[in-house]
């Protein structure tokens, strides 16, 4: 492929994320919300609250992003959506370029069709999550690496180190990988050291400085946790694992990464693999890592592995190209690719339906907000809130509230964490399921927090399922 058509395919890839944010509105989720607020603090010259009842774990570098969006006003939150989208645009790139340098054309193609076309990969770039920027990160550090680069590779780990922790362990595997190759100076591993502890360090010093503790992402994630009833500890974390590859990557296609592993070692040798192995390597140290740490164990933790995975299909299922037109194995990969492609093609059929499950999420999130938001400004709603602060039976919708009125911790709150006897009390109509178990029920908080209006508070306005008593 040209330098010219790759370019028309990045154009017409980004063409479509801004035509897919403009036509299809959706807004950030909780983690994402939070760091939007926590950006505008920063901005404001307010330290951010980080030790907040129920707040995710920062990541450093999106606070600074989320600040910098926050310059724009109310509206930074779809620009932050709008960034997730370009971010997977990134991150298919990245894909492609690391296996055309790898594998050639045809594997690279399907590569990058299969990290395109992950349901997990889409939904998380569409409610602005960290975890596609980091991946696009990594994913452009593999391939810098692959062609030889000597610092940008370890540069954009230390980037993506400041969005997820995984990084840290893929700049130390780079680094050992460039000292035991005995091919960089002194003077180099010195430097490239110092990148690979400058991510961990920062995020630190953001932690010691924020909360006074520079392990408070640890242990407050840890905390939270076992609060939350999340499954977490070494003893789940095989399960969760088998199941979580398979959800991200898909069944076939991680069926077909494993092959592909095997076959590209097999032809290419080790060595010549090490970069996407690392990638498998390094997602799975951290998310087991994460298990012993007592941490939650989320699909999202092996997004690195699963990127690793689809690559590895990519040559699975098209890397019978790659051979000589005599040589005696290509006719008989081409078969079994045609059998994977039929396999694959009928599991994407079966699967078909979730994405109209991921349209059905959108708009739920979309008329959700908007009837959040035309609640939060009813007359009556703003008097009540001069009286006392806007509680919520949980605490999923307190950084989007947060962030849309601009106030401080004090101003809205969750009734699992602190009573108010004057303000806004928001309930959740309970005979709509869906709303109800979003945002009324959370792991780890009683349900009778949707359940009793406190004593005094009245009926003041309604908007779709949420419901607001006030009492001054």
């Amino acid at each position: 492929m040209t330098r010219r058509a790759e370019l028309g395919a990045v154009a017409a890839l980004g063409l479509a994320a801004v035509l897919w944010w403009w036509l299809v509105p959706t807004y950030p989720a909780y983690d994402a919300y939070w760091h939007l607020v926590w950006g505008r603090e920063l901005v404001d010259g307010v330290t951010p609250s980080f030790e907040v009842y129920a707040a995710p774990t920062e990541h450093p570098l999106y606070v600074f992003v989320a600040a910098v969006f926050g310059v724009v006003g109310e509206g930074a939150d779809r620009l932050l959506v709008l960034a997730g989208l370009l971010s997977l645009v990134a991150l298919v790139c990245g894909v492609w370029r690391l296996a055309r340098e790898l594998f050639g054309l045809w594997p690279a193609v399907l590569a990058a069709l299969f990290v395109g076309s992950s349901f997990a990969f889409l939904l998380y770039a569409v409610r602005a999550y960290v975890d596609v920027p980091f991946l696009a990160l990594v994913a452009w550090a593999a391939a810098l690496e692959v062609r030889g680069r000597r610092w940008w590779p370890m540069v954009l780990l230390v980037f993506a180190g400041l969005l997820r922790p995984e990084a840290w362990v893929l700049a130390g595997l780079l680094w050992l990988w460039r000292a035991l190759g005995g091919e960089q100076s002194r003077r180099d591993l010195v430097g490239l050291a110092g990148l690979v502890v400058l991510a961990p360090i920062g995020w630190f010093l953001t932690d010691w400085i924020v909360t006074g503790d520079p392990l408070h992402s640890l242990t407050s994630t840890s905390e939270l946790a076992e609060a939350l009833g999340r499954d977490r500890g070494i003893v789940k974390a095989p399960r969760v694992f088998v199941v979580s590859v398979l959800d991200v990557a898909r069944a076939p296609v991680a069926l077909a990464g494993i092959a592909g592993a095997v076959l590209a070692v097999r032809r290419f040798g080790w060595r010549a693999m090490a970069v996407p192995l690392a990638l498998l390597l390094a997602g799975v140290v951290t998310f087991f890592a994460a298990g012993v740490a007592g941490l939650s164990l989320l699909p999202r933790y092996l997004t690195v592995p699963a990127v690793g995975l689809c690559l590895f299909a990519g040559y699975a299922v098209a890397g019978f190209t790659t051979l000589a037109a005599d040589d005696r194995w290509r006719d008989t990969w081409k078969r079994g690719a045609i059998v994977a492609l039929v396999i694959g093609g009928a599991f994407f059929a079966y699967k078909l339906p979730s994405f109209k499950t991921l349209a059905n999420e959108l708009r739920f999130v979309d008329r959700t907000h908007e009837q959040l938001v035309d609640l939060l400004h009813d007359p009556k709603v703003r008097e009540a809130r001069t009286c006392g602060p806007i509680t919520f039976p949980t605490y999923r919708l307190v950084p989007d509230t947060r962030w849309v009125l601009d106030v401080g911790n004090d101003a809205v709150t969750t009734r699992a964490a602190r009573q108010s006897d004057r303000g806004v009390a928001i309930f959740i109509d309970r005979s709509e399921k869906k709303p109800r178990q979003r945002y009324g029920e959370a792991d780890g908080v009683s349900r009778a927090t949707n359940r009793e209006v406190p004593e005094g508070f009245v009926e003041i306005a309604r908007r779709g399922p949420f419901i607001a008593y006030g009492r001054c």
